[in-house]
């Protein structure tokens, strides 16, 4: 399927930033990744691009390898789905890193804004950016959920204080991101930030949300196939795996139910939790009473700012 045309913007005059790393994930969509290198090629950053190909079966790889924004392309020869930003924060060398998925990309400026946070705010672990949608730079409605978020401002934090953000709308401190353990391996992929969000909250990291920074989402008519089932299993997962064993339990008496009731992806996500809970029971560690209590904060109906 051809892409469609990429409005970039005019690249800026000023020097490289080598503060910052974006890493890039994809699978089989090859004119979807050249769309969003030809767009962080023309960054005044210049950041050094790291795109991890989870396990592709098309001409994507070396198409990659011969793109002007020259990537580091690493191959972990099988679709190792969100985990594979884990092994590209790894392999960066600088202190920050950016996320791009294949159909997203950053303004220009975003990326110089984001290292500046971060340099001025060394307990800013992750900051979560604005995302317009489509050609048309439509908000994407995510957007006024986490700039509503109840949580209180905190002094030596920009932004809002959020325990959700989009996955290719995000920079993180390389330290905070491995030392909080990156993307649960058992979540695979679909909803897998309010893990990561809790992680780095209870390890004492500021998450934020900063609308100065935009980051460019141009996803695919349909999306993945079996998307919502995972987003549904992983909503529940994620309970089992921090949050108090009522919260968890609740989640999947209401997964059940909606199961028996037909509603879509709720059986299969039913089934998968089941395979997938004594791993998660296993792995599991409650949220530090301060998350915990923020977490319960955006747990209150209709409270925004919470998992996204």
């Amino acid at each position: 399927m051809s892409a469609e045309p990429l409005s970039v913007e005019p690249v800026r005059e000023g020097a490289p930033d080598d503060r910052i790393t974006v890493a890039v994930i994809t699978r089989d969509r090859r004119a979807g990744v050249l769309r969003t290198l030809d767009a962080l090629a023309a960054l005044p950053e210049r950041p050094p691009v790291i795109v991890v190909d989870n396990g592709s079966d098309d001409a994507t790889v070396e198409a990659i390898r011969h793109h002007p924004a020259a990537p580091l392309v690493l191959r972990p020869h099988r679709n190792t789905g969100a985990v594979g930003r884990n092994l590209a924060v790894r392999h960066a060398t600088t202190p920050y890193v950016a996320f791009s998925d294949d159909d997203s990309w950053w303004t220009p400026g975003a990326l110089r804004r984001a290292a500046d946070l971060l340099d001025a705010h060394p307990r800013l672990g992750l900051v979560a950016a604005r995302t317009v949608v489509g050609p048309g730079r439509a908000e994407d409605p995510l957007n006024a959920v986490l700039a509503a978020s109840p949580l209180p401002y905190e002094a030596d934090l920009p932004g809002r204080p959020v325990l959700g953000f989009l996955g290719c709308a995000c920079v993180v401190r390389r330290e905070a991101f491995l030392g909080a353990g990156g993307y649960h391996p058992l979540l695979f992929f679909g909803g897998e930030e309010t893990l990561l969000a809790y992680d780095l909250a209870a390890a004492g990291w500021g998450v934020t949300y900063e609308p100065a920074l935009t980051a460019c989402h141009h996803p695919e008519p349909g999306g993945r196939a079996g998307r919502l089932a995972r987003v549904r299993r992983n909503h529940v997962l994620t309970l089992w795996l921090r949050r108090p064993l009522g919260v968890a339990l609740r989640a999947t008496a209401r997964l059940a139910a909606a199961a028996a009731a037909g509603e879509p992806g709720a059986r299969r996500a039913l089934g998968e939790v089941a395979v997938r809970l004594p791993a998660a029971l296993a792995r599991r560690r409650p949220l530090p009473p301060a998350v915990e209590r923020a977490a319960r904060l955006l747990d209150r109906p209709g409270a925004p700012g919470g998992p996204a």
